[in-house]
């Protein structure tokens, strides 16, 4: 039987420079619904890349005193590595300066302009070349870019334009008929009400301020301006092409899930669908605006010097670490915000104490009073219910979670049953029934239970923290997959090694960040 097929993206790294932890987020959370989905049954494709043409970007790569190319190279290999190093298990890693997609991008404005959706007029306005955005006098705040704060610079220049009025109707009705299609709920009333109700404006499409981008092939004069060069990566990487698509189009289009952060969300719920819309495509079957994640409650900023990176992070607490925090921490619909107190006190609190001192008690136990053999022995009690139900609802639990892509909650409900696993050791006290030798059965089974939660568990925290849960199904040496509490499992386990060590937060502040 073949399986359901599921497209997931990000939006794509503008190449201006290093990402921040912030901007990482965004992969992290797209990695752990894409293994989710996998885990699920599902066909994954897990789409993610860079941006890469711009008058930011030409501006920069002049002060480096290197080419576009060149500059872009560079961040784009550096993001790449990041994403790497955040162990995010993407199916394709796009680039904008890719010929054959700039090959393609080249045919969607062609055929745009010779069906009326785009005509040549003249642009004057306010502009904020790192936001690559044009705004009208009436949309500055206090004379500044509306969406970065920062110095606008007045423009006029011919440029080619999108009839974004020509689909606003059709588009309302769209949002309209399918409430899921804009997520969370408050992010569509934001689109709604701040853009859609007082009226589109034509969208300027083309630039002859700057030459870094892909030109316009009937007038050499224009770029392609950002919108439809970024925005098309969805469409043109999986073999979209106006002349005719791959077979690999037919089957992942529409996108089961574009992930954005929710600072460019008008560039996604209303720019693209009305460009899908005018070249007759379906539109995806959804768009989630993710928070951002602060530090200190502040919006990180290069600028203002408050940014951490990943790679530093993963430095100092691990990958699986890190990737807990930004998965965990982050709410579904408000800003999330990190700092080292936080970020050491989740490690301690979860990671060591719930379920790195599970995992290594109950296998010390197992080794200690079974040589690490453990079988069923039919030695249930009243008290081993309550667990035992709790591992055979996770999957449920879980998947109405996921279901609404609520992955912090989804990892609470494994903790659930890890901190229920640290309780039933607590109130069947093993060391005591140790040394009872009419009791070695039913110590058997207490432990077995454990084991059994501890596995399932594992299997289920795979998409969030692979590599821990990789490494307990190690040391519990088994290959059982199923998420049921199973009564025929033999285990013969490893020896316990400890998962995460807790951090001495005086000491960390004393050495790690001091030498930094």
């Amino acid at each position: 039987m073949e399986k359901e097929k599921y497209y997931i993206t990000t939006a794509i790294a503008y190449t201006s420079g290093k990402p921040h932890i912030g901007n990482t987020y965004e992969i992290v959370l797209a990695d752990a619904i894409a293994r989710y989905k996998r885990q699920m049954g599902y066909d994954v494709f897990f789409q993610t890349g860079t941006d890469e043409h711009g008058q930011k970007i030409e501006e920069k790569a002049k002060e480096a005193g290197i080419t576009p190319q060149e500059y872009v190279d560079q961040v784009a290999t550096e993001i790449k590595r990041i994403w790497d190093l955040m162990n995010t298990s993407y199916d394709q890693f796009v680039r904008t300066t890719n010929k054959e997609h700039e090959k393609k991008v080249q045919k969607i404005f062609k055929k745009l302009y010779d069906q009326g959706d785009i005509y040549k007029g003249q642009y004057e306005g306010w502009y904020c070349t790192p936001c690559e955005s044009f705004f009208t006098e009436s949309q500055l705040k206090d004379g500044k870019c509306p969406d970065c704060g920062r110095e606008v610079t007045k423009a006029k220049e011919e440029a080619y334009f999108f009839r974004m009025s020509k689909y606003q109707k059709r588009l309302e009705e769209y949002i309209e008929t399918h409430p899921h299609f804009i997520e969370p709920a408050a992010r569509k009333n934001e689109m709604i009400n701040n853009f859609l109700k007082p009226g589109l404006q034509d969208l300027c499409v083309s630039r002859t301020s700057f030459k870094w981008g892909i030109p316009v092939d009937f007038d050499s004069k224009h770029v392609v301006y950002v919108w439809i060069d970024a925005l098309t990566n969805y469409i043109t990487f999986i073999g979209y092409d106006p002349d005719g698509s791959k077979e690999q189009f037919q089957k992942l289009w529409p996108a089961n899930l574009h992930l954005i952060g929710k600072d460019i969300l008008r560039f996604h719920t209303i720019y693209w669908p009305i460009l899908l819309m005018a070249l007759d495509l379906p539109l995806p079957e959804q768009i989630f605006g993710h928070p951002w994640l602060l530090m200190s409650n502040d919006k990180m900023s290069k600028s203002k010097g408050n940014v951490m990176y990943a790679d530093d992070l993963v430095r100092y607490f691990g990958v699986d670490a890190v990737r807990y925090y930004l998965l965990h921490e982050i709410p579904f619909a408000s800003d999330g915000n990190i700092t080292y107190e936080l970020l050491i006190d989740r490690i301690n609190g979860d990671l060591a104490n719930v379920l790195g001192n599970l995992v290594q008690r109950t296998i010390s136990m197992a080794a200690k009073y079974f040589d690490r053999k453990i079988e069923y022995k039919e030695k249930q009690e009243t008290i081993d219910q309550e667990l035992i139900t709790q591992i055979n609802e996770l999957r449920n639990r879980i998947e109405a979670k996921m279901e609404h892509l609520e992955v912090a909650e989804s990892i609470s409900c494994i903790f659930d049953v890890l901190r229920t696993s640290n309780k039933y050791i607590d109130e069947t006290t093993p060391w005591i029934l140790a040394k009872d030798e009419t009791k070695k059965d039913r110590l058997e089974t207490v432990l077995y239970h454990l084991l059994e939660s501890i596995r399932v568990c594992a299997i289920k925290l795979a998409p969030f923290l692979p590599e821990t849960s990789a490494e307990i199904l190690r040391q519990l040496n088994t290959e059982d997959q199923s998420e049921q509490f199973n009564l025929k499992n033999h285990y013969q386990l490893q020896e316990a090694k400890m998962l995460f060590a807790r951090i001495d937060k005086e000491k960390f502040f004393d050495t790690e960040l001091s030498v930094k």
